[in-house]
């Protein structure tokens, strides 16, 4: 079982920056393909960004493109979002995600664990 726990969600203004990290508790961290996500209210469930075990290949949705940068350290057991240039549109509960295997999908029904999410609040 695995179990994560995001932070570092917050209310910041527009153009600000803030850094999103996941932590797991897991042994083989460095295994796991990780992913974060973001839910709007009243919308679906997007995908965000995500990485592969090693962390050498990385996915962006579109919309986040040379605004976010996902990394991981997994002597940390922890990954993280590095998030520049916020919009209001960035506002949603992002969650991050596991898979055992693979270099990382933008699939949501492709993780199997999931953590509880972190609010993050963009004013205009």
């Amino acid at each position: 079982q695995v179990q994560l726990v995001e932070s570092g969600g917050g209310l910041v203004q527009a153009g600000g920056s803030l850094r999103l990290s996941c932590a797991a508790s897991v042994r083989t961290f460095s295994s796991y393909a990780m992913g974060w996500f973001r839910q709007a209210p009243g919308k679906e469930r997007e995908f965000v960004a995500a990485i592969s075990w090693s962390g050498g290949n990385t996915y962006y949705a579109d919309s986040v493109k040379g605004r976010f940068t996902i990394s991981r350290d997994n002597a940390k057991n922890t990954v993280y979002l590095q998030m520049n240039s916020l919009k209001p549109e960035d506002t949603a509960v992002y969650y991050c995600a596991a898979v055992d295997y693979g270099l990382g999908s933008t699939r949501g029904d492709e993780y199997d664990y999931w953590g509880q999410g972190t609010q993050v609040t963009v004013s205009s």
